[in-house]
């Protein structure tokens, strides 16, 4: 049962932590418990969650610093979850005044009026949690706050007089988390209004005298200042934050596709319908890794997780419509349903002048391109040699082609005609061996890319199909229709 007055408040010998308290007592007592502090967070379990976890003992606060979709946001968020589930405050206050000490005009004579019979209200920590986005158009009133006239005329009180001041973001935040996300997009006169409260723990507000001590644990994000050209974090601001800690994009595939399983949405129907063969999965992955490494993509401006979960729920999209249209109740994913995810990858790259050049959806099919071969290349021997001979095994194949007969894969085309057009092509048996039975097709189609790959054959993308052929043959018809 909650305590409704100040004086059952007094009597329950109830204790009021500061806010930073608070978190560190939550902290050590998850800690101890062996508790996962950040859920859903993958892939940060060495470098950022301990250094998080460092920051908070000491008490500081924090700035995330790093590119996008790396998850800061979510950090902030979940921060919350360090705070206690409920926590007093005196009922009506504005800014969370603490029952045992407030600071705000009204609080002080309410308490002075009512004395232990003041009401006590109970909020819950998702209400201590606040959040802004910065932008250059956020004023120092939004923050901090201002006089507000109407109020002042509405309340018959002076222009002087605290009951007509409209009171900002901050204030409001008394006692509670305060993130600001994007940091340097705020203008610096806006950032030199932050100063005092991170370095005093109180604000002013313009035509007052009062200063008003608050109790705010601060979390900043920012994107790296040479990304964001808008704007820098001013050296005072950023002195002030105790703790920089820098974020970074999965190290390896396996956590990546984690987070991709974790966060891309799906629904029952399409997880239970729709097989994605896991080599396809790490494929997805691959495409990312492959962007922050390409000389077409702007290393700067990095490569969201977002692409890849964008991915794999077009991937997912792709296949279905595929079943609504051929009427079908299961599938597999193929490697010619990539073409689908090309809207995913087009607007989450920021090109370089040659990429400009190249063009969005040729960069996308360049990555694309990439990221299947170097995944499917451990699952096969080396087509050619040093002196560029075919393998003996892959030679039925490469005959095959040599004779003038290609494959078209049709991304629509149903299960029975994307298997018929496949089991043409010979000598795939013994190449396909490790993969499962219920993905031997996926395995054919994986064989080819891969042969492609080393120019044995030629592949090319057109529209929603995959055309394997002759390279051969395919000069040659270059060559007639140029002579015509």
């Amino acid at each position: 049962m909650k305590m409704t007055t100040l004086g059952a408040l007094k009597k329950s010998s109830y204790t009021i932590l500061p806010i930073r308290e608070e978190i560190k007592k939550n902290l050590k007592l998850k800690l101890s418990q062996g508790q996962n502090l950040f859920e859903g967070i993958y892939g940060y379990e060495t470098t950022v969650i301990p250094d998080i976890e460092r920051a908070l003992l000491s008490g500081h606060n924090i700035l995330f610093l790093g590119l996008r979709g790396q998850a800061k946001t979510r950090l902030a968020r979940l921060m919350m979850e360090l705070l206690d589930e409920y926590t007093p405050i005196i009922e009506g206050s504005e800014i969370n005044d603490h029952p045992y000490f407030p600071i705000s005009k009204y609080a002080k004579e309410l308490l002075l009026k009512m004395g232990d019979k003041t009401p006590i209200q109970w909020i819950h920590r998702t209400e201590r949690y606040v959040e802004k986005l910065a932008t250059p158009d956020v004023s120092i009133a939004d923050l901090i706050g201002d006089l507000d006239p109407i109020k002042a005329l509405h309340q018959k009180t002076g222009f002087d007089n605290e009951y007509s001041i409209h009171y900002g973001l901050i204030p409001r935040s008394n006692r509670s988390i305060f993130a600001i996300n994007e940091l340097p997009d705020l203008q610096a006169r806006i950032q030199v209004s932050l100063l005092n409260i991170l370095e005093e723990n109180d604000i002013q507000i313009r035509g007052f005298k009062l200063k008003l001590p608050l109790d705010i644990f601060f979390v900043f994000t920012a994107n790296p200042e040479d990304y964001t050209q808008r704007g820098n974090i001013i050296t005072p601001l950023k002195d002030r934050i105790e703790s920089q800690i820098l974020t970074h994009y999965p190290e390896d595939i396996n956590v990546a596709l984690r987070i991709t399983n974790s966060e891309a949405k799906l629904s029952e129907q399409q997880r239970t319908q729709i097989k994605i063969p896991i080599l396809l999965q790490h494929i997805v992955e691959q495409i990312a890794f492959s962007a922050r490494e390409s000389e077409l993509v702007d290393e700067k401006s990095g490569v969201s997780a977002r692409m890849s979960i964008a991915a794999r729920e077009l991937l997912y999209s792709a296949v279905e419509r595929r079943m609504l249209i051929n009427k079908e109740k299961t599938a597999l994913a193929r490697l010619s349903d990539l073409l689908s995810i090309v809207p995913a990858l087009t607007g989450k790259m920021e090109l370089v002048f040659e990429g400009e050049q190249l063009g969005a959806y040729d960069v996308a099919l360049t990555l694309i391109n990439d990221a299947i071969q170097k995944q499917i290349a451990q699952h096969f021997p080396k087509v050619n040699d040093l002196k560029k001979k075919i393998n003996p095994k892959f030679l039925d194949t490469y005959h095959w082609f040599a004779k003038g007969n290609e494959i078209i894969i049709d991304s629509d085309a149903s299960s029975a005609q994307y298997k018929a057009t496949l089991l043409k092509v010979p000598g795939t048996e013994d190449l396909t061996h490790t993969f499962d039975k219920s993905e031997k097709l996926f395995g054919i189609e994986c064989l080819l890319h891969h042969v492609a790959s080393a120019n044995a054959i030629q592949k090319d993308w057109l529209d929603n199909r995959i055309i394997f052929k002759d390279q051969l043959a395919s000069m040659l018809n270059d060559l007639n229709i140029e002579s015509n």
